[in-house]
């Protein structure tokens, strides 16, 4: 027994100690959304330092809650429109109502709540009319052969205060016969299609009469004051025959030589011209948007 006991095995028991396994990708996904959202982040800092004020200025406005009273209307407008003859607001807020479900009609239909509220920018909305009448009369001229010739004399342009029309004297063609505010039949053919295509629009105008810097003195003593007054009212006669009502008419004014078109060149015959300024005024709404049929 004593020689059994001695031959028993001996048993070692072994602790193995594993390493730490493989972990997966996880964490190379979560680095690559960090990585996104920084850039984003940047991105956006960028964009808002680039971004013009007037861009900020809308998207401020944008997620800002707006409390202004309202117009009584089934969609009604805030009013926030200034009055005419001060410097309008472009951004309007307008409430319009949600779509009905799939088969109704708003007909006989109450809606629940103030539907839905968009932001509006008259500022574009105006600029796009500009730009369609600027078309339209361009075309016209395009199909007028007396008009044609006076493409040269006919200035357009888009500004802040609203869209200018310009019908300037050049040396071979002037406007009106010389120290006078008798216009040329040419002349006043242009000024009437201009009249056909501002009377589309529902912003008022201002009528200038500019002359160049040189002395002048008419009959009873009339000045350039008095001459660059008579044409621009001659302007007007013409506009109103053309459709443009008087309730449409801001001013008429006649500025003589103070507002010429060459500043370093106040004789240049150019100067001379008549200014019609469709003021930048909210526009009416289009009835999409007023509930109109």
């Amino acid at each position: 027994m004593a020689d059994d006991d001695n031959k028993r095995p001996i048993i070692k028991k072994v602790i193995k100690v594993q390493a730490a396994g493989h972990h997966g990708g996880a964490w190379k996904v979560a680095y690559a959304d960090f990585t996104t959202a920084m850039m984003a982040f940047f991105m956006l800092l960028w964009l808002l330092n680039v971004a013009p004020p007037e861009t900020l200025a809308g998207l401020a406005d944008y997620f800002t809650p707006s409390s202004s009273d309202t117009i009584g209307s089934p969609n009604p407008v805030n009013n926030r429109i200034n009055d005419p003859g001060q410097n309008p607001s472009p951004i309007v807020t307008i409430s319009v109502p949600s779509p009905p479900p799939s088969g109704q009609t708003h007909e006989g239909k109450e809606t629940g709540g103030e539907g839905e509220r968009k932001q509006v920018d008259f500022t574009e909305i105006e600029d796009q009319s500009f730009e369609n009448m600027q078309e339209q009369l361009r075309m016209t001229i395009q199909d007028s052969p007396t008009l044609q010739e006076m493409a040269e004399n006919l200035i357009m342009e888009i500004t802040e205060d609203g869209m200018k029309i310009q019908l300037i004297d050049k040396d071979r063609r002037a406007m009106f016969r010389k120290g006078s505010d008798e216009l040329y039949n040419y002349a006043t053919e242009m000024l009437r299609e201009i009249g056909r295509s501002v009377q589309t629009l529902p912003n008022r105008i201002t009528i200038e009469g500019h002359t160049d810097g040189g002395s002048f003195t008419g009959k009873n003593g009339d000045t350039n004051w008095e001459l660059s007054a008579d044409r621009a009212n001659s302007a007007r006669r013409v506009l109103g025959k053309s459709g443009v009502t008087d309730d449409r008419v801001f001013e008429v004014i006649g500025k003589a030589g103070t507002d010429p078109l060459y500043p370093d060149q106040p004789n240049k015959t150019e100067n001379r011209r008549i200014t019609i300024l469709v003021l930048r005024e909210a526009p009416v709404v289009p009835s999409s948007l007023m509930g109109g049929n």
